[in-house]
């Protein structure tokens, strides 16, 4: 397995039998700028989103219509996105698991919020956020917490799924920050690696996953932190 940063929490997770993007926020992240969306998107077979803001399902229309990816969204982010002129989804909502050749996807908590404001200023309430709880064949499970604070049924979570790497907010002010993530990494997970994320893309959020990396010195846990681009590999 393979997992790249895009920056921001936008990733792509290579495995035997897909390649999949999780929310594509590229071309107006200024942590992805000077990356090549083409590489990125190249062989694509799946879009995962977390939630409805901007800065999380980013490029997906363009991306869906260029590659034909299949979404996988809550029903409300893919009604919406439908009508963006793309037809290709898989939902689902907090609770259920969706399955798709050579991994499934489970829907999680996730304290948030998930809207997008049209051309007139309204906004429009697009489902619950949510976690994405990924389990593949023969290869590591993964769990993109998506957009949350710490809450204690990350313990259940934890039970249910017993996932192997952890993608994590950091950032502050819009999620967790650092040493809280951390705090719910060493409490309620027991990953072999962690990945954080959600971090330096705006001047009002942490620049650095500093704060996290403290917070977990002495855990079980690998903290690897991400360099936009660059492939961290996983058996």
């Amino acid at each position: 397995m393979k997992i790249i940063w895009l920056g921001h929490a936008a990733f792509r997770i290579e495995t035997a039998k897909a390649k999949i993007l999780i929310d594509p926020f590229l071309t107006y992240s200024p942590t992805f700028a000077g990356q090549d969306i083409k590489a990125a998107t190249e062989g694509l077979t799946h879009i995962l989103l977390t939630h409805g803001h901007a800065d999380h399902v980013g490029d997906t229309v363009e991306i869906a219509k260029e590659t034909g990816a299949v979404i996988l969204a809550n029903p409300d982010l893919a009604s919406w996105l439908g009508t963006k002129g793309l037809d290709r989804f898989e939902m689902g909502n907090t609770g259920g698991t969706v399955g798709f050749d050579g991994f499934t996807v489970t829907f999680t908590q996730a304290l948030h919020s998930s809207a997008q404001i049209d051309e007139t200023g309204v906004s429009h309430s697009l489902g619950n956020p949510n976690g994405l709880l990924m389990h593949f064949d023969d290869e590591p499970s993964v769990f993109h917490m998506g957009d949350t604070d710490i809450f204690t049924d990350m313990g259940l979570i934890n039970e249910l799924h017993q996932p192997d790497i952890g993608i994590v907010p950091v950032g502050d002010r819009f999620t967790m920050g650092g040493a809280v993530a951390a705090l719910a990494c060493q409490r309620f997970f027991d990953f072999k690696h962690a990945i954080p994320c959600h971090f330096g893309t705006f001047p009002i959020i942490d620049q650095t996953p500093e704060k996290f990396v403290k917070g977990m010195e002495g855990a079980r846990t690998r903290v690897e932190v991400p360099t936009v681009g660059a492939t961290l590999s996983y058996e």
